[in-house]
């Protein structure tokens, strides 16, 4: 991966990771605070944000509301999927959650969490991967992102593929 600098418009600090070439997202399987599992292939179609974090994380705690802003304001076209990654009770948090008004998935995969049920390394908490409708991985953000950052990216993304696509002559 290399680090990728754009020319966003001031005030926005955000640095993504890029790999030079989008990567296919490994599927993972994953159940909610309800027992629902969610698989990664689901959401095939929608801009997906996995967002892999945990209650003690203050820094996780402080972007919550920024991904809860994503996530509602897209009327159903783009996901959250917060991975808890923590030894933490069902019903303890529940409650955080509830406490939060966080009404995307909240994910459990306990604090070491097996291979597949990663997108790739978690550094630091919290730890965002960006998946594009195709179901590729193109961003990685370690540290927490705002809503408006996450929209700015997908807009310069989906960009910069069109003009990729566009015929030239």
């Amino acid at each position: 991966m290399k680090r990728l600098r754009r020319s966003w418009p001031l005030g926005v600090l955000l640095v993504w990771c890029l790999a030079g070439v989008a990567w296919a997202s490994p599927d993972f399987a994953l159940p909610d605070l309800h027992g629902k599992v969610h698989r990664l292939s689901d959401y095939r179609g929608k801009w997906v944000l996995v967002n892999y974090w945990a209650t003690w994380c203050p820094p996780c705690r402080e972007e919550l509301p920024e991904l809860e802003s994503f996530y509602a304001g897209s009327d159903g076209e783009r996901v959250v999927l917060g991975v808890n990654i923590e030894d933490i009770g069902k019903e303890e948090l529940a409650v955080f959650v509830d406490e939060q008004f966080l009404s995307y998935p909240i994910l459990l995969a306990g604090a070491r969490p097996e291979h597949d049920q990663l997108l790739g390394p978690i550094r630091g908490l919290p730890t965002s991967y960006l998946i594009s409708p195709q179901g590729k991985v193109v961003a990685r953000q370690v540290g927490p992102v705002s809503a408006k950052d996450i929209e700015d990216f997908i807009e310069h993304y989906e960009e910069q593929a069109s003009a990729e696509r566009a015929p030239r002559g």
